[in-house]
């Protein structure tokens, strides 16, 4: 491991104004994945920047009627917290899928969001991959993309977003509260967060450098049915193949998003309108774009089966 210098901060602006003074600062919290990366030298901070004492783990009722989940919230909490498991059940659902209990103990929520890929291209630093070292090409490419991405993926990358918490967030439309070192505060839509891989796929959100999450907002409770549905290689400690995320209401309506296809929870707001029409319709809109590799092609399959069996379940 590189040596590297560590600092406690108190204050979100506190954290921001160091990470813009520190070049090559990262902040971490429950470290669930950073500290594995920098054990592996792909991540290689000169400056760790120790957020856990800024007081954002509450959850907090918004005056229209959502929560305000602070960004260190551990995934534990949030999905057993009373208001969440009642009020937006997929989200808790996403979150018991992932990981292990010691894990959901560590990991908080702005954490979850920016998790790296599980590519296993990305973490063979003996393989080119332009998310580690750009420009240096994609091994996933010609190599064994079993995992990968199907749909939104790009000449230069085809890595998944590896977060089931992520996905039931998009499907909640969950608004990613910031600070930058200036104070400027603002706030992203999560449909918005992620960036398309195109030919920088190491530029992975909208995030300036020194921007801090410190909140996820999520709107008042949508109602209707919450199901979450992921499928695996092996039933506990595993990266989605494909997940599916649904709310469906009494009249038919409602929205989906998936995890494990693409460099982002994958909801498209016009396959949402299609719902009523049925899973093939669904399917159809949402995997339009796909371009699948001989190794990965049987998850549109696996998409289409899943998707109707969890539209089936939610109507039921």
């Amino acid at each position: 491991m590189k040596s590297f210098t560590y600092e406690r901060v108190t204050t979100p602006g506190e954290a921001a104004a160091s990470a813009r003074r520190n070049t090559g600062a990262k902040f971490i919290a429950g470290g669930t994945n950073l500290l594995d990366l920098m054990k592996l030298q792909i991540e290689t901070p000169t400056h760790l920047i120790d957020v856990n004492g800024l007081g954002l783990d509450n959850i907090d009722a918004t005056p229209d009627g959502g929560l305000r989940i602070g960004a260190l919230v551990r995934n534990t909490d949030l999905a057993a917290d009373t208001r969440i498991r009642r009020d937006y059940a997929v989200l808790s659902r996403a979150l018991l899928a992932g990981a292990s209990g010691q894990l959901r103990n560590q990991a908080t929520t702005a954490g979850n969001l920016l998790q790296r890929t599980r590519c296993p291209y990305f973490y063979d630093t003996n393989q080119p991959c332009n998310k580690r070292t750009p420009g240096s090409g994609c091994a996933a490419l010609n190599g064994y993309s079993r995992q990968l991405a199907v749909v939104g993926a790009s000449d230069a990358c085809i890595a998944t977003h590896p977060s089931d918490m992520a996905v039931a967030m998009r499907l909640l439309d969950a608004v990613v509260e910031t600070v930058n070192p200036d104070g400027d505060e603002r706030k992203i839509p999560l449909a918005d967060f992620y960036r398309a891989p195109g030919d920088t796929p190491h530029l992975e959100t909208v995030l300036t450098p020194g921007e801090l999450i410190v909140a996820v907002t999520l709107p008042a409770p949508p109602g209707g049915t919450h199901v979450y549905r992921k499928v695996r290689d092996r039933a506990s400690y595993a990266f989605a193949l494909v997940s599916v995320a649904a709310i469906v209401q009494p009249d038919g309506t409602g929205r989906v998003a998936l995890g494990g296809v693409a460099h982002k929870p994958w909801r498209l707001e016009e396959a949402d309108a299609q719902l009523a029409q049925g899973a093939q319709a669904v399917y159809e809109r949402l995997f339009a774009s796909a371009r699948p590799t001989a190794d990965n092609a049987f998850k549109l399959s696996l998409a289409k089966r899943t998707l109707a069996s969890v539209l089936s379940e939610a109507r039921a």
